[in-house]
C-alpha cells in the first residue's frame, strides 16, 4: 500500500538551538512510527530493541544535554522504529515520575512545615513560619532587587571613547602646569649612592 506524504515546505531554519532534547527527537520518531504501524509496520520490540531503548534512557538519565548532542538524526534514523517508540514511552513515564516525585515531596515538607507552626516551642514555630514565608508559591520573604540600566546608542558610545583616545594621542599643552608638586628636587645619584666610584676587591 502506497501512502502519499506531502513535504512541508519553506520551514525556517535556524541555529538557536544547537542540539534537539532526546524527549523532543525521540516523541517525533515515535509518532511517526506509530503512524506507519496504523498502515501495517510491525513495531512489536525485540530483546534487541528493548536494550537499545533502556541503554538510551539510561544515558539520558545520566546526562541529558550530552545524551541529546549524540543522538544526532543521523544516528536515531539508524534505530529500529520498535526501539524508538519504547525509548518514547521509557522517557515519557521517566519525567512524569520526576515531576510527579517533586510534587510529592514539596507537598509533604509543605505540610510538615504547617503542622510545626502549632508546636509548643517558640523557636520552631517562628522558624516554621519564616520557611513557610520562604516557598515561591508564598513569596512573603523573596529578595528583590532593582536594576537600573542606562541605554547608551552606539553614537554615544564611540564619541566619548573618541574624546578619550584624543585626551590620551594630543593631551593640552599646559598639562605639565596641571600637575603640580611642591617638593624639593631630589638628587637620585646621591641618593643610591652613584656618584661615588664603586669598588671591586680582587679575589
Amino acid at each position: 500500500m502506497a501512502l502519499a506524504i506531502e513535504p512541508e515546505l519553506n520551514v525556517p531554519m535556524t541555529d538557536d538551538n544547537p542540539f534537539t532534547d532526546l524527549t523532543v527527537s525521540a516523541n517525533g520518531a515515535a509518532n511517526s512510527a506509530l503512524f506507519l504501524a496504523e498502515h501495517g509496520l510491525n513495531i512489536e520490540p525485540t530483546k534487541e530493541d528493548q536494550d537499545v531503548a533502556a541503554k538510551l534512557a539510561t544515558a539520558y538519565a545520566d546526562n541529558p544535554e550530552n545524551t541529546s548532542k549524540k543522538a544526532t538524526p543521523k544516528r536515531m534514523a539508524a534505530l529500529t522504529p520498535a526501539s524508538l517508540v519504547l525509548t518514547n514511552s521509557i522517557l515519557t513515564e521517566f519525567g512524569q515520575s520526576v515531576v510527579e516525585s517533586a510534587t510529592q515531596i514539596r507537598h509533604l515538607v509543605t505540610n510538615k512545615l504547617l503542622l510545626e507552626t502549632e508546636n509548643n516551642d517558640a523557636k520552631i514555630r517562628i522558624r516554621a513560619l519564616e520557611l513557610l514565608g520562604k516557598v515561591s508559591d508564598v513569596g512573603l520573604f523573596a529578595e528583590k532587587s532593582e536594576v537600573t540600566i542606562t541605554h547608551q546608542s552606539s553614537d554615544d558610545l564611540r564619541a566619548k571613547l573618541r574624546g578619550k583616545l584624543e585626551k590620551l594621542v594630543n593631551p593640552p599643552e599646559d598639562i605639565e602646569e596641571a600637575v603640580v608638586i611642591d617638593a624639593e628636587p631630589i638628587d637620585v645619584e646621591a641618593e643610591l649612592g652613584a656618584d661615588e666610584d664603586i669598588q671591586y676587591d680582587d679575589d
